[in-house]
């Protein structure tokens, strides 16, 4: 597997556990005071960096740094949107699709030669 391949699925499952543990509490814990949720989403956390650090120690050897957080930034998008529509019940809206077009217009300035 690629390097740039091994990055974008370290990095992709490394922003799935990173928005549970931003953003999950909000539903789940919502009751429970601000430490607990706090302390849940830390412990939801550490497996986001135990994907994240190799991913962008990998994904650093082929690309510049502007490149993999570009990338990051991509991917964060691609996990949210489905993350707040499946999980969060919230609706779809336009301004996802803004928000992407936007994305690929960076991912554009940051990989060009």
């Amino acid at each position: 597997m690629s390097p740039v391949l091994r990055t974008i699925v370290l990095l992709t499952l490394s922003n799935v556990f990173m928005t549970f543990a931003w953003y999950a509490h909000l539903k789940e814990l919502n009751q429970k005071p601000w430490i607990v949720a706090a302390l849940v989403s830390w412990g939801i956390a550490l497996f986001e960096y135990l994907l994240q650090v190799p991913a962008n120690r990998i994904g650093y050897t082929v690309m510049t740094l502007p490149q993999l957080k570009i990338l990051q930034e991509v991917i964060t998008l691609t996990v949210f949107v489905p993350f707040v529509m499946l999980y969060m019940r919230q609706p779809l809206k336009l301004d996802y699709l803004w928000a992407a077009l936007c994305m690929m217009g960076a991912v554009y300035f940051v990989f060009r030669k």
